[in-house]
């Protein structure tokens, strides 16, 4: 699946094993992880994809599995299954824990039954044998010791073996005080010798105590005596404990007997735990990578979106950097991406990247890309990377690429991936070029998919007229000399060599002496290589800006309409409630009429009376006229100053003065600010305005007065930061300041970097400083407006 042989190394997959064998709880895991290996067949990849997929998902959204203890029941199954062997209290206690967890585990999908069916799989069919733990547990305790009363005469033993140790520690302690009383001892107390409680008297002493002499000090001032009185209980209670550990064998052998018919179902529990291990690991290792699960197709395909390469990206976590993602797509019209440009700038990196995740995802494994990236199944991943070099098997640089070109001819097909780095280098360009260009054409012929990089112009030339093989490079930003390690398909790129020559400090006389060297048409060629990046640069940075202007103007757009329908709604409910009041009033009106006849009726005309009604017809009357205002017109010689009151003629809006620029006029209005021309406002006494505009206006210019145009957003999160800056950016307009100061702190610059992209957006922005060096440098940001 996988040539040469140490491609795994070359790629990087050996170092990925590792990284997941550090997430396993046994050994089984381990050794399962160590046996991991690309595979073709469409069914299992997706079943271990799946699978890693489902646990992943586990331990990110759903309650912690009950995995506790992993042991090596396989090893102590096949030593139960031989007659007459008998497992350990140790043994016995692991498979009671190991099979515990197999339990818990069951249980715990049972009770999710449907929702993990791949993880499922692992156990469908398998029984839960409760009856093994039950024996287990009548003889060993959860310390993992034989019980006390594991058996009817193992504890009459330990009962005898209890009374034997009573009383000989009885008859040693009376001896042991007339011994200290009589002078014999030696300092300190009662201390055990081969087993044996004994009693420490002096040398000299010695033959006054009838007993056993078991030891003597290094000074040989000290001898260590069993009394004659307790030597035959000691003796007692060792034979107790000779049988009493021939009655723990006899038990640990009777369940062994009893647990030997369960060896196979141990077995099946074991694999059971072992892949589980394994699973948990692989999706361990997903949550380290940020990995998703794509799109796995039977088909000889790849589109990678937003793909990061694992290695490089915990190395940048670590660092706190960000790995710059890569997009590339292998199908069956771009079979083949040949990747230039300068050096350093990640051909071999995004190379290297399609190979692994390539290799990860055949393998079972989750990867670093967006999940609507698609994977397919190549048969074979021909691999030709670095330097194999052999003195042993006298192979120079360049004769192991050729070797490795051979076999590529001879093996590929249209399942076949082949990845190729610096290809056609090692030997005189002017012949490793077209042989470059042959292996090339032929693997092409031969619907071959891969990556490859170069610097030969020629491959350049021959990818561009070549149907199925697409010319790709990575971006380079030729104003500040420096890689962008973006990929760009459908054209070539640059080496930059000169252009990085200068940058290092190459003396001027040997650029230029190197330029003459160089043949007029290549000079030509990398030349509008060099300006074809630098337009390509400048369309998509006004691209960006347009779509930002585009996004700026829906917003607007759809804001507007927005505010029709509220507006129409309200017209809707105003003259509504305008005819339901007009209705009400002809209703009264009518009444009142009726009820005014009717009076004048009942008082037979009577002047006074009368009159008084028709006075009372007309006060109504009024109530309901809408009485016709003339604005006053704006004497010539009064002229307006700040801080004068008006009133807009065609409306009872009132508000103040704030500054006049030749005939327009800005009023402040509550928190609004608006312009009008002179001739459409009239002044009005202080009088005439209304107590809330003016307690209104009153609490503004105390805001005002009060207002800081100045924040410190440092320790907020980034969305509490910008929502802070909005507020403080949109008072600051309303109130007319040129400029805000924003202290957000150095750091890792990702704050500053996301609070100036943010009002990038806003064309009231006119620009962005730092501060002065001295006093905060790039951890205060200055705004100023338009």
């Amino acid at each position: 699946m996988l040539y040469p042989s140490n491609s795994a190394d070359k790629l990087g997959f050996t170092e990925i094993k590792e990284l997941i064998k550090a997430h396993c709880l046994s050994l089984m895991g381990q050794q399962m992880v160590d046996k991991i290996q690309p595979m073709n067949n469409f069914d299992q990849v997706h079943k271990f994809m799946n699978q890693a997929n489902e646990f992943k998902n586990i331990l990110q959204n759903d309650a912690a599995l009950p995995i506790r203890d992993f042991f090596d029941i396989k090893s102590l199954a096949n030593k139960a299954r031989i007659e007459g062997a008998f497992l350990t209290e140790e043994e016995f206690y692991q498979v009671h824990a190991s099979l515990s967890t197999v339990f818990a585990v069951i249980a715990y999908f049972n009770e999710r039954e449907g929702q993990y069916p791949n993880l499922e799989a692992l156990f469908e069919h398998l029984p839960i044998e409760r009856a093994i733990i039950k024996k287990i547990d009548l003889a060993i305790d959860q310390k993992g010791k034989i019980r006390p009363n594991a058996s009817r005469e193992l504890a009459d033993i330990t009962h005898a073996i209890a009374r034997a140790e009573q009383e000989a520690r009885r008859k040693i302690d009376h001896i042991f005080k007339n011994a200290a009383a009589n002078g014999w001892t030696a300092d300190g107390s009662l201390t055990v010798r081969d087993g044996r409680l004994c009693i420490p008297l002096l040398a000299e002493n010695k033959r006054k105590l009838k007993g056993f002499v078991h030891d003597e000090s290094a000074s040989g001032q000290t001898v260590y005596i069993e009394p004659e009185e307790v030597f035959a209980l000691n003796n007692q209670v060792r034979d107790l404990e000779f049988e009493r550990r021939r009655e723990i064998v006899k038990i640990l052998t009777v369940l062994t007997d009893d647990l030997r018919p369960y060896v196979p179902l141990l077995l099946s529990y074991h694999s059971l735990l072992t892949k589980l291990d394994f699973v948990r690991a692989k999706a361990l290792f997903a949550i380290d990578i940020d990995a998703e699960m794509p799109a796995l197709v039977n088909e000889a395909k790849l589109k990678l979106i937003n793909a990061r390469h694992p290695l490089l990206l915990l190395t940048f976590k670590h660092e706190k950097k960000t790995v710059v993602p890569l997009n590339i797509s292998i199908d069956e019209g771009t079979r083949m991406v040949l990747v230039s440009g300068p050096n350093a700038g990640g051909k071999s990196v995004c190379m290297k990247t399609v190979g692994l995740l390539q290799t990860m995802a055949q393998a079972g494994l989750l990867i670093p890309a967006s999940d609507a990236s698609v994977v397919g199944i190549f048969k074979q991943i021909s691999v030709d990377i670095g330097d194999d070099q052999s003195i042993e098997s006298d192979l120079s640089t360049y004769s192991a690429h050729l070797s490795k070109m051979k076999n590529f001819v001879e093996t590929a097909n249209s399942k076949t991936l082949v990845l190729i780095d610096e290809f056609g280098t090692g030997t005189d360009p002017q012949f490793g070029g077209p042989i470059a260009e042959a292996v090339l054409e032929t693997l092409n012929n031969k619907k071959a998919r891969g990556v490859i990089t170069t610097h030969y112009s020629n491959l350049k030339i021959f990818a561009g007229n070549t149907p199925g093989i697409e010319n790709a490079s990575m971006l380079f930003d030729n104003v500040e000399m420096r890689p962008l390690y973006i990929l760009e398909v459908g054209k070539p790129g640059s080496s930059y060599a000169f252009e990085i020559a200068q940058k290092i400090g190459l003396p001027q006389q040997v650029l230029e002496l190197a330029k003459n060297k160089v043949g007029v048409n290549q000079k030509k060629v990398d030349t509008l290589l060099v300006d074809l990046e630098r337009e390509k640069k400048e369309i998509f940075d006004a691209r960006v800006k347009l779509e930002k202007q585009q996004n700026r103007l829906n917003g607007l757009l759809a804001e507007n309409e927005k505010l029709k329908n509220y507006l129409e709604e309200n017209k809707k409910v105003l003259i509504r409630e305008a005819k339901q009041e007009a209705k009400n009033i002809i209703l009264n009106a009518n009444k009142l009429v009726e009820n005014t006849i009717s009076d004048i009726k009942s008082s037979n005309a009577d002047k006074e009376k009368t009159r008084q009604l028709r006075e009372n017809l007309s006060r109504e009357l009024d109530k309901n006229t809408e009485k016709p205002q003339h604005p006053k017109p704006q004497a010539v010689d009064e002229e307006l100053k700040p801080g004068d009151w008006v009133k807009l003629n065609d409306s009872d809006t009132t508000g103040q003065v704030m500054e006049i620029v030749k005939d327009n006029v800005i009023i402040a209005i509550g928190d609004l600010r608006t312009v009008a021309k002179k001739n459409r406002v009239q002044k009005v006494s202080k009088k005439e305005v209304p107590k809330e505009v003016r307690r209104s206006f009153s609490s503004q210019t105390g805001v005002l007065a009060n207002f800081s145009p100045e924040i410190d957003v440092r320790g907020k999160r980034g969305d509490e930061a910008l929502y802070e800056i909005e507020k403080l950016l949109d008072r600051a307009l309303m109130m007319g300041f040129n400029n805000l100061k924003i202290i957000h702190g150095k750091g890792d610059g990702i704050l500053r970097k996301l609070i100036r992209d943010y009002l990038k957006k806003y064309d009231a922005v006119d620009r962005m400083e730092d501060e002065h060096a001295d006093r905060g440098g790039d951890g205060i940001t200055y705004v100023y407006l338009k």
